[in-house]
């Protein structure tokens, strides 16, 4: 069995979205309580994070877009920058945990020796763009770990995979330009946020390093796994990275209420399984895995557990 990390934190669920939002702290215990109820905790080495300093979101971010957030939840604005992200007093303290919890799973695969981790960043992040929140998203957490792993453990090329059912804007806008980081995105499309064409393949000395499979509306299975394996895997093999990092949205599966695509919960392990062979080859490591979207509890819970014992799997 694999060494993997689980990093969570309970100050996360202080982002109250609101009675009847579906990115809530319900998500988070639904996860906790399958990983639990499962026995799968009892194989995860679970760590608690510490907060991203505030001057780490520059890796980034424009200095200006913690400080409006922080502004915004300490006036106890309602939202902030839209109407999809909902906010309160406590949703700057939960983003900084977030993000640095996934900072933490980088330091756990690099540094403690775990093969791979998965982290519960809520709120999610790759809707965040460098001076924008937006899509439930308030600091765009892959980035910033993804940076981190570069910056602090000096790493050249690292590979961002998103499997959300909607297309990672933030993470696509602020890597488009850069040849030594490679975003690939399987999503639904079109559909929130309207970006993900198959022709958006990044800018300047970052073209081609940009990879997007969009996916009807309907499909399925076979669609996704067909795109990801005969598509997305090719093309990571060839950028050869030295860390793969998964935005791990389980809001493609067929009980979500925001998507109209059909994917199984084994679909995810399947997903899972086939992703970390080819990181292993590539690496020497496993996957670093951030939460992002999954809006129907059983569906996030199963997918996730799925998810998660195939980390686990040798």
């Amino acid at each position: 069995m694999n060494r993997v990390g689980w990093i969570h934190s309970a100050l996360q669920a202080e982002h109250d979205t609101g009675t009847g939002h579906p990115e809530c702290a319900s998500r988070v215990q639904a996860i906790e309580d399958r990983l639990t109820s499962s026995g799968l905790v009892d194989c995860l080495e679970l760590s608690e994070p510490e907060a991203l300093p505030v001057d780490a979101l520059e890796a980034v971010h424009d200095p200006e877009h913690g400080a409006r957030i922080r502004a915004a939840a300490e006036a106890g604005q309602s939202c902030v920058d839209s109407v999809d992200m909902p906010i309160s007093a406590g949703s700057y303290g939960a983003g900084l945990m977030a993000a640095g919890a996934a900072v933490a799973g980088v330091d756990q695969v690099l540094r403690a020796g775990c093969d791979s981790t998965f982290v519960t960043t809520r709120p999610p992040g790759h809707h965040a763009e460098v001076n924008l929140a937006g899509g439930f998203c308030l600091f765009n957490n892959v980035a910033l770990a993804a940076r981190h792993a570069q910056a602090e453990h000096g790493l050249k090329r690292v590979a961002i995979v998103d499997w959300d059912v909607h297309h990672g804007n933030g993470t696509q806008h602020l890597f488009e330009d850069d040849p030594n980081v490679f975003y690939a995105s399987l999503h639904q499309f079109p559909h929130y946020p309207g970006t993900g064409a198959r022709d958006e393949r990044g800018l300047g000395e970052g073209e081609g390093a940009t990879l997007n499979c969009p996916q009807d509306p309907g499909s399925g299975d076979a669609e996704w796994l067909g795109a990801f394996e005969g598509e997305l895997l090719p093309s990571l093999e060839s950028f050869r990275p030295e860390l793969v990092f998964v935005s791990a949205g389980f809001d493609a599966h067929a009980r979500d209420p925001l998507s109209a695509t059909l994917l199984t919960t084994e679909a995810y392990g399947q997903m899972t399984r086939a992703l970390l062979q080819v990181a292993r080859t590539l690496t020497g490591h496993g996957l670093v895995s951030l939460l992002e979207g999954g809006y129907d509890l059983e569906g996030l819970a199963s997918s996730t557990a799925a998810h998660v014992q195939s980390l686990l799997e040798d």
